[in-house]
């Protein structure tokens, strides 16, 4: 018997993806080429922390990201774990103070407020996949496991048909769970290797 995902455990597990493979990261792949094709380690880095500040930002009316998140400029000025610990911290305590069953929860994604379990899934589903990103792009084993990934794929065919062709690609063909369904429908090969 498995035991059910609760809101904020799936974003509690993403987080813990994105900074267990930032941390991962050697010192000398920081430019690397990742699955985000216009976008380096280092621009996945500062748009995945960027969308964390947010959505901490869209809950709390304060402290929106200074840069835009889609125009990441492949420069920081501290070390990763400074750039990405304080956006994390910022979008778990605002997550922590909405309520489970709170239906219209303001998300910086198009369509506006969502239910409290989509709002926080689509915020996990940002990290945990630029957490893939990271990983694949680096050398990393797949922060995705099967059961956060169906989770996810849930949280995403709730929101991701509207933002395809600008936060995510045409799905790919094939019939698949976990990890391989999630990456496929958003658009991403899950056999992805820098070298194409």
């Amino acid at each position: 018997m498995t035991t059910e995902i609760t809101t904020w455990d799936v974003l509690d597990a993403a987080h813990v993806a994105l900074r267990t493979v930032v941390a991962g990261v050697p010192e000398e792949s920081w430019e690397l080429p990742t699955p985000c094709s216009d976008w380096n380690v280092t621009q996945v880095l500062q748009h995945a922390s960027g969308d964390q500040q947010g959505y901490a930002g869209m809950l709390t009316g304060r402290d929106l990201p200074t840069e835009d998140p889609f125009s990441p400029s492949g420069v920081i000025t501290t070390s990763p774990s400074e750039l990405l610990e304080p956006t994390l911290a910022a979008a778990s305590a605002a997550f922590a103070a909405v309520a489970p069953d709170a239906e219209d929860v303001p998300v910086p994604l198009p369509q506006g407020p969502q239910p409290a379990w989509v709002a926080a899934g689509a915020c996990a589903l940002d990290a945990a996949v630029h957490a893939w990103d990271i990983a694949v792009a680096t050398g990393q084993a797949s922060p995705l496991d099967d059961r956060l990934a169906d989770e996810l794929k849930r949280v995403a065919v709730e929101i991701v048909e509207p933002l395809r062709g600008f936060a995510y690609a045409p799905a790919l063909e094939g019939d698949a769970t976990g990890a391989v369904g999630l990456l496929r429908y958003l658009g991403r090969d899950p056999g992805w290797t820098p070298a194409g």
